[in-house]
């Protein structure tokens, strides 16, 4: 079992701050309908991917989290963006 745990804030106290702003790190397409990395202004990154059925994947998932899948060569590249940025 795979579980994360922020001592610092949930995820809904994270929501309930101000609105967060993405910005495209790295992804297959200019519209935001395919797989992408975002880099936030809070110093996270957000994915979007397509999602992985926990119990097929043998992971369990607490609630309000996903399993999301993306290609390797776009998280590469959002990691070069990262360190670019640093």
């Amino acid at each position: 079992m795979t579980t994360h745990e922020d001592p610092v804030a949930t995820f809904e106290d994270r929501a309930a701050t101000a609105a967060t702003r993405l910005r495209v790190l790295a992804g297959r397409c200019g519209a935001g309908s395919c797989p992408t990395v975002y880099g936030t202004d809070r110093e996270t990154v957000v994915v979007q991917g397509y999602v992985v059925d926990g119990n097929s994947a043998g992971v369990e998932v607490p609630d309000g989290e996903h399993l999301v899948e993306i290609p390797t060569e776009i998280l590469l590249a959002a990691a070069d963006r990262i360190r670019e940025q640093a």
